[in-house]
Order: C-alpha cells, then sequence, then structure tokens
C-alpha cells in the first residue's frame, strides 16, 4: 500500500477555478492562494439555501491514540455521495502543526481520501494559524504595554487572564515568567503559553457569523480582573479594530479539493480536548450555500467533539445535523473490550464484543439529543469478515444503521454503500429537532454536572479551589447563561486517560474555568487535561524530511 503522500502526489488536481464552478460558486469572486487553494468571500452565504441543505455530522467512539479515522470517513462519505450523483461538499478543520510534528503527522485524511494538495494543507495552508496566534499574541503585547504605560497613573490588574499561545508543542512554555531584565523591558509576571487550537481567538473564528460578529466578540474578551473586581476588556484598550485587521483573511473559508476532484472547505482549528473542536459556522454554511449534502466532523470521540458541536455550536448558530454517523474500528473496539494495545490487530471476539459497551454509549448518548445515528464501520486490512458481521449484527439488533466504509482503499467506490444508507436514512428517518444537554439558564455547575453525568456517565463532580474562586466570578460578572466546553481526555469518558470501555461510578475533579466572554463559554478545566501539549518521546518531526526536493513523513 502506498503511502498518503504517495497517494496525493499521484492525483491529478484541477485549478482551483473548476472546483468552484462544479458547485457554481462564481469564479470571479475566489481569492486565489496559488492554483489549488482559494478563500471564498463570504457575502456568499445564502440563508435559504442554507436551510434547504442536509448537514451530516461525523463522530466517532472513544479513539485510540492512532485515531478512529474520521477525517478520513468524512472525505470518503462526500466522495460516496459525489459517487451516487449528489452535490456534495465535506467541511473540514485546519490540521495544527503540534500534532503533525508531534503523535500523529498529518491530518487531512488518508489513502485514497484526502483533501488536496495535502503539504500545504498540513502545513502553514493560508495562514489562518498564524494570523490567530499573531492576533493572540498581539493582545498579550498590547496588555503588557498598557499596564506599563499605566502603572504610574495608579492601573493595574489583580489578575491578569490573557495568555500567550503557540501552534507548536511545548511542555516548556506552559509556565513562564516574563518581563525579566531592566524596568524598561516590561513588569515581571508569571504567564504561560497554551497552543493555538486552544486561543479564544481560535474559538471566536470559528463560531463568529461574519466580520462583524467577529469584531463584538473580540471587544469583549476579558483579559483581567481590575482591583475594583471589575473586568479588563479588549474594548477598554481600543484595539479591537486592529485585532479584526489581523483575521480579516482568516475569516474567509477555505476552498481545496479532494482526491477526486470534488469540493471541499477546510476552515478553522480547535480541539475538540481542549477546545470545542468544530470547524468554522462560516464555511458549514457556505458549504451548505453550495451543497445539496454536507459533510462535516466534530474532534475526537462523541462524548467530546460531537457533545460540544450540538450544545455549543449548533445551539449558538442554528444548524441542526439531518443525521450523525459514528465511526467505529474492530481495533477501538478491542481497546474497549480490554484486548492489550499490542493485541489489538489479532482476532479476538470477546474483546469486540465487550467494546459495544463504548458504542452503544455513544449512541445512545447522540439519541438523547434527538439525532438518528448510523454506524461507519472504518475497514482495516488486519479485520476478518467474522468480526465485521458481528458488528453488523450487533447494530442491526439495536435498530441502527451499518455500513462498510472502504474509501481508504477505493476512494468514492468504497463509500458508495454508507453514502446510500446516509441518504436514505436521511430521506425516510431524518433526525428530530435537537434537544440539548442543559438549559441556557442553567448555572454553570448544573450545565457541568449534567454533561458529565448524561454524556460521560459520571457518578459525581468534584470542584478544587480555584475551580470555586472562577464559579464565583463567574457568578459575579454574570456569565452564568455562557454554554460550558469541558477540557479533558479525549481517551475515556472519564478524566483518566486509561480508563477504557464504557465506565461508571467515577467522579469528574473540575480543576479551573477559563472565561471566554469572547467566544462567549466557559471552559471548564477537568482532570489532568493540557491547553499545552508535550511531545512524545520519538515525535513525528523525526521523521519528516525533504527527499529529492519532496516532503515525507507528514503521513
Amino acid at each position: 500500500m502506498k503511502s498518503d503522500i504517495e497517494i496525493a502526489r499521484e492525483c491529478k488536481l484541477s485549478p482551483i477555478e473548476d472546483i468552484a464552478k462544479y458547485i457554481q460558486i462564481p469564479v470571479d469572486e475566489l481569492e486565489r492562494y496559488g492554483k489549488y487553494i482559494a478563500k471564498v468571500p463570504n457575502h456568499l452565504i445564502d440563508e435559504q439555501k442554507v436551510a434547504k441543505s442536509n448537514l451530516i455530522l461525523v463522530t466517532a467512539i472513544t479513539p485510540t491514540k492512532a485515531g478512529i479515522g474520521k477525517t478520513t470517513v468524512s472525505i470518503g462519505l462526500s466522495l460516496g455521495l459525489n459517487k451516487l450523483g449528489k452535490k456534495a461538499v465535506c467541511a473540514l478543520r485546519e490540521p495544527s502543526l503540534g500534532p503533525c510534528f508531534g503523535v500523529k503527522g498529518g491530518a487531512a485524511g488518508g489513502g485514497y481520501a484526502q483533501v488536496l494538495p495535502m503539504e500545504k494543507i498540513n502545513l502553514h495552508f493560508t495562514g489562518d494559524f498564524h494570523a490567530v496566534t499573531t492576533a493572540n499574541n498581539m493582545i498579550a503585547a498590547l496588555l503588557d504595554n498598557y499596564i506599563y504605560q499605566h502603572r504610574d497613573d495608579g492601573f493595574a490588574l489583580k489578575e491578569v487572564l490573557w495568555r500567550r499561545v503557540l501552534d507548536v508543542n511545548d511542555r516548556n512554555l506552559r509556565t513562564i515568567v516574563t518581563g525579566l531584565g531592566a524596568k524598561v523591558d516590561g513588569i515581571p509576571a508569571e504567564t504561560g503559553f497554551d497552543i493555538t487550537p486552544a486561543s479564544e481567538i481560535m474559538a471566536i473564528l470559528c463560531l463568529a457569523n461574519d466580520l462583524d460578529d467577529l469584531r463584538r466578540r473580540i471587544d469583549n474578551i476579558i483579559l483581567g480582573i481590575k482591583m475594583d473586581d471589575t473586568p479588563f476588556r479588549v474594548s477598554d484598550m481600543g484595539v479591537g479594530d486592529a485585532i479584526t485587521v489581523l483575521l480579516m483573511d482568516a475569516i474567509k473559508p477555505n476552498l481545496v479539493q479532494t482526491t477526486e476532484q470534488t469540493p471541499a472547505f477546510v476552515h478553522g482549528g480547535p480541539f475538540a480536548n481542549i477546545a470545542h473542536g468544530c470547524n468554522t459556522v462560516i464555511a458549514t454554511r457556505m458549504a451548505m450555500t453550495f451543497a445539496d449534502y454536507v459533510v462535516t466532523e466534530a474532534g475526537f470521540g462523541a462524548d467530546l467533539g460531537a457533545e460540544k458541536f450540538l450544545d455549543i455550536k449548533c445551539r449558538k448558530s442554528g444548524l441542526h445535523p439531518k443525521l450523525t454517523v459514528i465511526v467505529a474500528t474492530t481495533q477501538g473496539l478491542k481497546m474497549h473490550g480490554g484486548v492489550p494495545v499490542e493485541h489489538l490487530k489479532e482476532p479476538n471476539m470477546e474483546g469486540l464484543t465487550k467494546g459495544f459497551e463504548n458504542l452503544d454509549r455513544h449512541i445512545r448518548n447522540l439519541q438523547g439529543f434527538g439525532q438518528n445515528v448510523v454506524v461507519a464501520f472504518n475497514r482495516f486490512d488486519t479485520d476478518t469478515e467474522e468480526e465485521i458481521e458481528l458488528v453488523h449484527r450487533h447494530c442491526q439488533s439495536n435498530g441502527v444503521g451499518f455500513a462498510i466504509n472502504n474509501a481508504f482503499l477505493e476512494g468514492g467506490e468504497g463509500a458508495k454503500a454508507l453514502a446510500q444508507l446516509v441518504v436514505d436514512t436521511i430521506e425516510k428517518h431524518p433526525s428530530h429537532p435537537l434537544t440539548y444537554t442543559y438549559a441556557d439558564n442553567d448555572s454553570i455547575k448544573t450545565k457541568v454536572e449534567k454533561v458529565c453525568r448524561k454524556i460521560y456517565g459520571a457518578a459525581s463532580v468534584s470542584y478544587g479551589k480555584t475551580a470555586e474562586a472562577s464559579l464565583l466570578r463567574i457568578q459575579k460578572l454574570g456569565l452564568e447563561h455562557y454554554p460550558v466546553c469541558i477540557a479533558k481526555t479525549q481517551f475515556s469518558f472519564s478524566a483518566d486517560k486509561k480508563l477504557y470501555g464504557s465506565p461508571t461510578g467515577f467522579n469528574i475533579k473540575i480543576r479551573d474555568f477559563v472565561i471566554n466572554a469572547g467566544s462567549e463559554m466557559i471552559v471548564a478545566i477537568a482532570g489532568d487535561i493540557m491547553r499545552m501539549p508535550g511531545l512524545a518521546k520519538s515525535p513525528q518531526a523525526e521523521r519528516i524530511k525533504i527527499v529529492d526536493g519532496q516532503i515525507e513523513g507528514l503521513s
């Protein structure tokens, strides 16, 4: 089997103008980034067309460290729908350099179900991540300067809440001291870095409806707390326009193509374990303007990405999926069935059966939102027919649609069965109106506990001293109407990354709350999750190189 990058290089790319014409995007509106990438202006979004389009959410069981193949399935499903004669587009998140050079390598799909040009998408792309990083750190620099320049006027902040970001996994930057040196070098302060996908600027970019909404949200960002316990916001510095200028291009969705020259939008890049994990509202709406079927994904397992997609993105945008696809693999199911990682590729019917508990909980959770659900079985070459049939029978016995996805090896042809199942299910049994996990007027504690109990299966929720103090601040600021975004490990329903399967009876401890008044959500930090990941003992960067002018090692 050829590598992803070899397959990507063999694909004949169509000029981006032809990709735009395929879904009737006016070519003269494109802002080209070379021959094969373009930004599409937001004024082309047509809400009447959005309302008629079929939105499909792709999520997954709790993943292994190698993932479940959710992006590959998302792209493959869009390919399969096009093979059926449907006008279909996928709307995905942009890869982060952190995982690309850290654990996973590239994140543009795999095999014959990729978005292209994959090297550019996986690396600097159109500069959106750079713009988010720069906007975030410009705010940090302006804030430090404001404190420095006004210190003799008696201005001071009791607590600075804003941190810097970088799209690199760097544990040494989690906690730092700035402003050391002479007096003119600034005021010493303890601070730190998060990874760019965790930036509130990224969340704002992904949740904003348009440029005006982006501008409004930036002004509302709370940077710190003044001595009189009132918030200090970006608006207080008068720099909201300047920060918006840095994001004027980044807010426009990126149009690219798949391995079969069908359109795809790739825009925004938050992680679902430390942020809301969804692509931009704007890109989703743009795709729905020009396609009858739009396939989008939410990060990691359904307990993280799908919950946040529905409870945050859909709640705030008015979007609602007609169907949710849950991706499952034999290896993922066997891991949750207690099979050691080194034996996951070996047949094990007992472990596979035990792993159904994880799948079933995700299905029940999504059905609780009112979603109709089908299972996409992402096939690997080590899977046996007996294992596949066992998963099929299990889904059938539970009244859940099932189809094999073989897009990795066969492209759109390998996803036609899944595409037909999706089309038939939407036509005959579309999802019900959304039922959210909590109400807007619930307290933050109530919201957290409803997610932890209903979605994760926790028996209890506890709060550290820092979290309790943050809760009081949230109440005083009148921000309890915001939705909650729980940051926790992606490898378990619990906050313990080694507790596989479908655990119950556990406690979720909330360490702290982060106020995101601009993105209009409250981030709850659970367990030992870090908003700046570290690198592995052998990071993927060790295998990325240039050979004969070609990049190797991105996947």
